[in-house]
This record gives C-alpha cells, structure tokens and sequence, in this order.
C-alpha cells in the first residue's frame, strides 16, 4: 500500500476539507497513477468529491465508522476489515488518498509514500506528518522543480524503512 498526496512547506494537505491549490501537475501525476487501481479514503475525502461521488476507473474503499453502504464503493469499518479487503489487490496497487485522519491511521501500513510538495504555505486545517523529521522514512527520490499554475512543486518519493526487510 501507498499513499500519495500533495503538501505544502508545513505539511499542510488540506482547507475545509478541499484541495488548498489547484495544480494541475499534481491532479495530472494523480490521475495517472492511480487509475486502473485501488484508492482507500476516510469518509469526508470521499464527501469532498464533486458531487460525494467515488472516482471513476478506480476501486474506491472507504473506511467509515458507520459501515453504512455507499453506491459504487466498498464500505469498511475497521483497519482489520480494511487490511483483509486490500489484500485481495496487488499492494502496489493500493493508493491511500485521505483525509488526514485516514493518512495517519495508515502510514504505518504504507511501503511509499508519494507527496507532491508545494513551495507556498496553504493555511493548513489539515496536516501530514513531516516524513523529512520521521526516521522510519528516507526520501529517495526528488524531482527538479517545476512552474504549474504559478506554484513550485518537487514530485518525491519516500520509503518507509519499517517495511522494506518485510
């Protein structure tokens, strides 16, 4: 499993339960890698979507305390109920996409994480943790900078130490 998100300088991820930037690098970077697969989300990154609805081309599971059925997505309750579902899927195909709650919950659980970060301050509600002060996570990859929409992104991937001898 791995999650992947944008962040600002702050770890920021989100604002009133939407996307603080419109970049549209990172929807691109997105889309591409995580259609044809898995996307596990907490219950209000699915509400955030236009119109609640689940992505298109992708399993949506979402993990909701109530367990209440939701058209066109696999409900699960628990992080067992969870891990027994993601198995069926091939791991590296399985995206953790958010919220904040649902990132933190499951970072233990994620080999890599993918975090497109934003050179600007966002004025966060939501936050990651700072992969660059955890020392279960190395940073193995960093792109150059690129301009997109008026902002500085680095495309970066971490790896999660705890779980590359498993």
């Amino acid at each position: 499993m791995k999650a992947i998100l944008h962040a600002d300088k702050e770890w920021g991820i989100g604002k009133g339960n939407a996307l603080m930037f419109s970049i549209p690098a990172d929807m691109k970077f997105f889309r591409e890698t995580t259609t044809g697969n898995v996307v596990v989300m907490g219950l209000n990154t699915l509400k955030s979507f236009p119109g609640g609805q689940p992505l298109k081309n992708r399993v949506n599971i979402v993990l909701s305390a109530s367990g209440e059925p939701i058209e066109d997505c696999t409900v699960v309750s628990s992080v067992e109920e969870l891990m027994c579902e993601v198995k069926k899927y091939d791991g590296e195909k399985v995206f953790v996409i958010g919220g904040a709650m649902t990132y933190k919950l499951l970072l233990p659980y994620c080999s890599e994480v993918l975090v497109t970060k934003v050179d600007a301050v966002g004025g966060a509600d939501a936050h990651f943790e700072n992969l660059d002060k955890n020392p279960a996570f190395k940073l193995v990859y960093e792109s150059d900078p690129i301009e997109t929409n008026g902002y500085i992104v680095k495309f970066t991937t971490y790896k999660n130490l705890n779980l590359i001898s498993r």
